[in-house]
């Protein structure tokens, strides 16, 4: 089996300043995708593994090349996939057909890996591309568990005050559907998906659950520093997502925070 495994981020940020570049624990923000790669080519050596860096950031493209140990294939983003209204998938299929000129494989999957999303296992890695194979659904997304539902209590402002997002007669919350956060941590995409360019929802969809990390999006400094508090908490107590953070050591080369 062949996976392209995609790694994408823009410079600079809209919420928190050069957050593709920030140390997170100690080590740049980018080295927890990347480690946890890492660990899936470790533990599936059957599996043929090309990584690549879709970016137009210079320093984070040389954050790569300068310090990942293993071969990561760097594509300069075009000026014309580096827009705000960009979505995210066209840069995925531009990784794609680039890389089956670079490298003439046939690709069998597409997993992307959100470069600021530092609290994923590589047990989460594995469940999202075994899903993939077993159920041949177009995109295979992660998920974690919803906080509020709404069916139940969540409501929107109208004319005449407030209503439940979903009007429903739902007493208790376990009576509501059960609903699901989108944590933008990990997709697995069809080749021939992609190349359609369709929106995710226009083909079959399945999904793997991740852990409930109480943040999800970095968009404010405040969510980087909770984000830090609620890593340190996994880390010492859950060996599942310590192993990801001392895999950087071994995958990249040496980084301190006095450098």
């Amino acid at each position: 089996m062949n996976i392209l495994f995609t790694i994408c981020g823009r410079a600079g940020s809209k919420g928190i300043k050069n957050k593709n570049l920030r140390e997170f624990l100690g080590y740049p923000l980018p080295f927890y995708t990347a480690s946890a790669i890492d660990l899936y080519r470790k533990q599936n050596p059957d599996v043929q593994c090309d990584v690549v860096l879709n970016t137009d950031s210079k320093d984070l493209a040389a954050l790569f090349k300068e310090r990942v140990c293993f071969d990561v294939n760097i594509i300069e983003r075009d000026e014309s996939l580096g827009l705000d209204s960009t979505p995210k998938v066209a840069v995925i299929l531009n990784c794609l057909e680039i890389m089956r000129q670079r490298k003439a494989v046939f690709y069998d999957m597409v997993v992307d890996l959100d470069v600021t999303s530092p609290l994923r296992t590589a047990e989460d890695v594995r469940n999202l591309i075994e899903n993939k194979i077993i159920s041949n659904a177009d995109v295979v997304f992660s998920v974690t568990d919803s906080r509020r539902n709404p069916y139940f209590n969540m409501v929107k402002k109208t004319e005449n005050g407030y209503e439940r997002v979903i009007a429903s007669n739902f007493n208790a919350r376990q009576e509501a559907p059960e609903i699901f956060d989108m944590n933008a941590s990990l997709y697995a995409y069809s080749p021939s998906f992609l190349e359609r360019k369709k929106s995710i929802f226009e083909g079959k969809c399945e999904s793997i659950k991740m852990m409930d990390t109480a943040v999800l999006d970095l968009d404010h400094e405040s969510d980087f520093e909770l984000m830090q508090v609620i890593a340190e908490y996994l880390f010492d107590k859950l060996p599942e997502f310590r192993v990801v953070r001392d895999n950087i050591a071994l995958c990249c080369k040496e980084w301190a925070t006095n450098n």
